[in-house]
């Protein structure tokens, strides 16, 4: 069984920092690409950024320049870097792994979720 687990989240005003956190855990064999979406209130979840085991990036063009997505794969951990937050980065962003578990069963993986706010 593979968990993911988000922190990291919380309350923080317009042009502040938050960084968040997912820590993979169980049976894990790999981990190839490791990825942050969000969602907002009466909103579809949306990509936010991607990094493979390689290190090689994707970002949605909203958060360009602000966000950065990095990886230790040593503690199966990816992070999100966000700078100059905005009012509309509000969103629960989720935490979402395709890994490869110790069966050889290649399948992707989500986290709780953790609520990041953004307002003064």
């Amino acid at each position: 069984q593979v968990q993911l687990v988000e922190s990291g989240g919380g309350l923080v005003q317009p042009g502040g920092s938050l960084r968040l956190s997912c820590a993979a855990s169980g049976s894990i064999l790999s981990s190839n690409v490791m990825g942050w979406y969000r969602q907002a209130p009466g909103k579809q979840r949306e990509l936010v950024a991607t990094i493979t085991s390689g290190g090689s990036t994707n970002y949605a063009d909203s958060v360009k320049g602000r966000f950065t997505i990095s990886r230790d794969n040593a503690k199966k951990t990816v992070y999100l870097q966000m700078n100059s937050l905005k009012p509309e980065d509000t969103a629960v962003y989720y935490c979402q792994s395709l890994i490869k578990t110790v069966d050889w069963v290649l399948r992707g993986y989500w986290g709780q979720g953790t609520q990041v706010t953004v307002s003064s």
